[in-house]
């Protein structure tokens, strides 16, 4: 399959499972499992939707949200966004730490398919085949029944039953320059039935939960009940399921909505030196571009590369450290050496020690 036409009248070039994955690992290192989900994901929603559009059919095919865990700053809000600008769909971000029940201070979640709806000049029939990937969505799930006196959640279970219609698929009327609803507003509406919904957070604690589910299975064969399978720290969030999500706070109407779960793992050190040198566009190389415009070769060596990576790994935000932690060890020669004669630069790790110390003084691993 090759070029679709989608329910809006747009056509797409559908690429398949791997040639979205070969397209990721131009610009996301390691997370080979969430990509291989993700993209899949991906690929099944636009048949779905192609699929959808074919009269001869008598089977429609359901659709299916994404929940994707992991550490901030380990590439999820990335791998969505160059996934959507490959194939060529719109997509919005959303916050869900700004949206709370409707009748509270904050934003209604209408305002998710107002975000969308701007991202495709208001067209909203491009809109309603595109992507919303909703960050920080851990954020909303449901308060310890002693954290809230009055019994209400504005910013918890609220707000996943009013998520609920728009994720499984309804028409929702939206106020098409954003805002709350009023009265005597005219609504655009928006059909969410193909829009595909991507739940994102770190979901911090939860693999506390699946560890204690994990606890009650028991090694097969001639061993002792008390003889428990061990598993690695690394692996626990591969074994993350419904219930787990359902026991940190999600109602179970809302997870039903989100069958595919998968997540990316935290970046090493490693992970980290190869963001810095091997993707396209990678920091390296745009250092590099801004010093060739004043005729500056630019250079650093490979120790120095991997004291920047083991500090961004201290700072425990990820790749997002990589950029201020350059911006930190540049500053002097970024502002010095246009305009000076200087014809190269290179930075050696000592010089990184030496500007970082001062900034990132007594960072510690945990």
């Amino acid at each position: 399959m090759t070029d679709i036409t989608l329910p809006s009248g747009n056509q797409i070039h559908l690429y398949t499972p791997s040639e979205m994955k070969a397209h990721l690992d131009k610009y996301v290192i390691g997370q080979e499992a969430a990509k291989r989900t993700i993209c899949t994901a991906v690929y099944n929603h636009y048949k779905r939707l192609y699929l959808n559009t074919q009269t001869s059919l008598t089977t429609k095919v359901d659709k299916s949200n994404v929940f994707l865990t992991g550490a901030t700053g380990s590439g999820k809000t990335f791998i969505v966004k160059t996934l959507a600008d490959f194939i060529g769909v719109p997509y919005y971000i959303a916050d869900a730490t700004t949206i709370t029940q409707a009748g509270y201070v904050g934003d209604d979640v209408e305002t998710i398919l107002t975000g969308l709806l701007r991202a495709t000049d208001y067209n909203i029939e491009t809109a309603q085949c595109g992507i919303v990937f909703i960050d920080e969505i851990d954020k909303i799930a449901k308060r310890s029944s002693g954290a809230n006196l009055s019994g209400k959640d504005p910013v918890g279970e609220g707000v996943q039953q009013a998520l609920l219609k728009m994720v499984e698929g309804n028409k929702i009327g939206v106020p098409p320059n954003g805002g709350r609803k009023h009265p005597d507003q005219p609504l655009a509406y928006v059909d969410t039935t193909n829009i595909l919904f991507v739940g994102s957070g770190s979901f911090a604690g939860i693999e506390d939960i699946v560890k204690e589910r994990l606890k009650g299975e028991t090694k097969i064969g001639f061993t002792s009940s008390s003889d428990s399978i061990e598993y690695e720290d690394s692996e626990i969030m591969d074994y993350l399921c419904q219930e787990d999500m359902r026991k940190f706070g999600f109602i179970p109407e809302f997870v039903g909505r989100f069958p595919v779960i998968t997540n990316v793992k935290p970046l090493t050190k490693e992970d980290l030196v190869r963001i810095i040198c091997e993707p396209e566009n990678n920091i390296l190389d745009q250092y590099a571009t801004l010093f060739a415009v004043d005729d500056i070769t630019f250079k650093i060596t490979k120790e120095a590369i991997e004291v920047i990576a083991d500090t961004a790994v201290k700072l425990k935000t990820g790749a997002r450290a990589l950029r201020s932690i350059f911006e930190c060890v540049m500053e002097d020669y970024m502002f010095e050496a246009p305009g000076s004669g200087t014809t190269s630069i290179e930075v050696d790790s000592s010089y990184v020690k030496e500007k970082i110390s001062k900034r990132y003084k007594n960072i510690k691993k945990d």
